[in-house]
């Protein structure tokens, strides 16, 4: 990569890391990566409101390739010291999205000076961690009839600057999952007057281990407790509704299906049990399973091998979700993950930031992939 393209987009990571946006409010940060294609490279920009992606354009008949890299940040405090640190309170780039749309801007830079044999989209993309944002996106595929798309996630405890790769499942499917009951209000000392849902919920609590337990599942099945609220702080009432908030989440998309299937079924049964006057179902954050081709992940080992770059098999898929599944379900395209360090501090965590000794690894790897036939 050359060295001013690569100080270039440095300079614009740690500008997008002091003005971080949360999932569908990435404003400024659009229009900063709009501005920098503009600025310094000749591609064509399609502007798509919340989105928008270049394109080089190397002629008919030629394979059509997309890249994709995410812009959202998260709702967390930059509590660390960084001269490029977050102005705004309650907002920073904790996964490292800065860093992935400033290495496909270095690709970018690349390709529009040196050329590519294949056309080239360059897709920016809002709101991944929310899940929604691919979902806004993934008819560009169709539209532009994309063969192959591929991404990259930085990871930490993955050793420095490797590739690191896995074919099919490469992260869950999940979603968050929340359970509405209610019943009826009575005086403390009355318990038997009123409707509780407590119970009801407990009862669904307890059945967890059988619904993910492994002799019942294809792949590894999670369900997580994130909140339960039952009732008001007043010790004088029963309590008469709640709400139990898991995440779901399965290493295929198959069997969260299942598990959502099964904690509905006895979330009824236990609401007509316990003579519930409502039970609901909402749902939020869902990603899909991204399971990766086995020619995309066969061409990221040979580009990795003919660079010199340490591919590393993954034992098993991340856990994690990802939207870019729904890009794999549209075209063939593989997900990996280059390395921050053994010892890096992990991803969605205060002392987190992201590795820019790792933007030329990534450059390098997208711009062999684009040359592979």
């Amino acid at each position: 990569m050359e060295r001013n393209n690569l100080e270039l987009v440095t300079k614009l990571r740690h500008e997008l890391h002091m003005h971080p946006e949360l999932s569908n409010e990435e404003v400024w940060t659009k229009q900063r990566l709009m501005d920098f294609i503009k600025e310094h490279t000749k591609l064509e920009i399609v502007d798509k409101g919340n989105w928008f992606y270049a394109i080089y354009h190397a002629g008919e008949g030629k394979r059509n390739l997309a890249f994709r890299a995410d812009f959202d940040a998260l709702p967390m405090d930059e509590v660390i010291d960084l001269p490029h640190a977050s102005k705004f309170p309650g907002k920073a780039h904790k996964c490292g999205h800065d860093g992935h749309s400033a290495s496909l801007a270095g690709f970018a830079l690349e390709v529009d000076q040196k050329g590519a044999d294949n056309n080239i989209f360059f897709l920016f993309q809002p709101a991944e961690e929310t899940g929604d944002g691919a979902i806004q996106c993934v008819g560009f595929i169709k539209e532009h009839h994309i063969d192959e798309i591929f991404a990259y996630h930085n990871m930490s405890g993955m050793a420095f600057r490797t590739v690191n790769v896995i074919e099919g499942t490469a992260q869950f499917a999940s979603k968050g999952m929340t359970i509405h009951m209610e019943g009826a209000p009575a005086h403390a000392s009355q318990p038997e007057d009123g409707i509780n849902p407590a119970f009801a919920m407990a009862n669904i609590i307890s059945a967890i281990p059988e619904f993910t337990a492994s002799e019942n599942n294809k792949g590894l099945v999670l369900c997580t407790v994130v909140q339960v609220a039952v009732g008001e702080r007043a010790f004088g009432m029963s309590a008469s509704k709640g709400d139990l908030l898991l995440t779901i989440r399965t290493q295929y998309e198959e069997e969260l299906d299942k598990l959502q299937k099964n904690l509905e079924e006895l979330a009824k049964a236990q609401a007509e049990k316990y003579g519930m006057q409502e039970v609901t179902f909402t749902y939020n954050d869902e990603f899909p399973e991204t399971r990766n081709h086995k020619e995309s992940i066969e061409k990221v080992r040979q580009v990795g091998k003919e660079k010199g770059m340490e591919v590393v098999e993954m034992p098993a898929a991340w856990r994690a979700s990802e939207d870019f599944g729904h890009y794999t379900k549209a075209a063939k395209g593989a997900m990996v993950y280059i390395g921050n360090g053994e010892e890096y501090p992990p991803i969605h965590t205060y002392e987190y930031d992201f590795n820019d000794e790792i933007i030329e690894t990534a450059v390098e790897l997208f711009k062999g992939l684009a040359a592979v036939k």
